[in-house]
């Protein structure tokens, strides 16, 4: 039989600065419905789903630092959203910016089984941008300033009957572009990767040479070149659009372990795409083309671990 898991991207729109707590959990909430309308049991929301995306902002008061992190998952805040998926019998993926006790900081994901308890956690392994602001900038890229490198590897996790039992894992944003995460999650027999992002519709470091177009491309290309060489479903997921004057790209997709696209956003702003993913869709490639055991050969990819820099040969 089948494990067919219906899945729903929750793409947003825009969160500005100006815009409250209430007000940007009312439209998650309302984003949750209309999935769970459509018959969705696990919904994917995007990357610092509860506010802005403030890495953008140079902030150097730390009470106003403060307030984009959340203290605990779930919190006052935020229960609202953790209520009504439970009274929906509705998992979800979502991220946000992870305070801990000991006051490290993380950009962070987790997934929650469909009964409210929580299936496991990710912290974002590739920080794009710097430390420091770039002067003149009108737009910053500081995550390096603002989170911690995560620390928890990339874990495949196994949802409850009620997600089919299904093999899940997470990344967040930019580990998307990098190959490394996605064929360790592979190789912990991932079948379905969530994945939310907000990515700017320019060159965020810099420079003139990528904009919107290219840059939804690229997002477009990491999801369905990986989730074919894994042999895995992915669901990508933007916030979209403008925030406070800064442009994020949309391409919200769901992606087969063919790595062709079935369901895709057609907006910037707040919707919902849907489709039935068949988790032993993804034995085809696991089985043949991608069987891990039958052709891999580890002990050439040394480099893949043992350096950082590119290294070129001699002239």
């Amino acid at each position: 039989m089948a494990r067919v898991l219906r899945v729903a991207g929750a793409q947003m729109g825009g969160t500005q600065k100006a815009d409250s707590r209430p007000h940007t959990l009312a439209r998650m909430l309302a984003l949750l419905e209309q999935a769970a309308r459509a018959g969705a049991r696990l919904v994917v929301f995007p990357e610092l789903a509860f506010t802005t995306f403030f890495p953008r902002w140079f902030v150097p008061d730390p009470r106003e630092l403060d307030g984009y992190f959340e203290r605990a998952m779930p919190n006052p805040n935020v229960q609202p959203l953790f209520d009504r998926a439970r009274a929906l019998g509705v998992g979800f993926y979502v991220g946000y910016a992870e305070l801990t006790p000991e006051g490290r900081r993380f950009n962070t994901a987790i997934l929650v089984a469909p009964d409210g308890a929580l299936i496991g956690k990710y912290r974002k392994i590739h920080l794009p941008g710097s430390v420091e602001p770039r002067e003149g900038a009108r737009f910053q890229q500081l995550e390096k300033r603002y989170f911690e490198y995560g620390d928890l590897g990339f874990p495949t996790f196994r949802a409850p009957a009620s997600l089919v039992g299904g093999v899940l894992g997470m990344l967040v944003c930019n580990d998307r572009r990098w190959p490394e995460g996605w064929r360790v999650l592979g190789l912990r027999g991932v079948e379905l990767v969530c994945v939310g992002y907000n990515s700017a519709a320019y060159d965020p470091n810099g420079g003139e040479t990528e904009d919107s177009g290219l840059r939804t491309f690229h997002s477009q290309l990491a999801a369905q070149s990986n989730a074919y060489m894994n042999a895995t479903w992915a669901v990508a997921v933007a916030k979209a659009g403008d925030e406070d004057g800064s442009g994020l790209i949309g391409g919200s997709c769901i992606v087969d372990p063919n790595g062709r696209i079935v369901a895709e956003a057609k907006t910037l702003g707040d919707e919902v795409i849907v489709a039935d993913c068949d988790l032993d869709a993804c034995r085809q490639g696991k089985e043949k083309m991608f069987n891990f055991a039958a052709h891999r050969r580890p002990h050439w990819y040394g480099p893949i671990v043992s350096q950082v820099g590119a290294t070129p040969p001699e002239a």
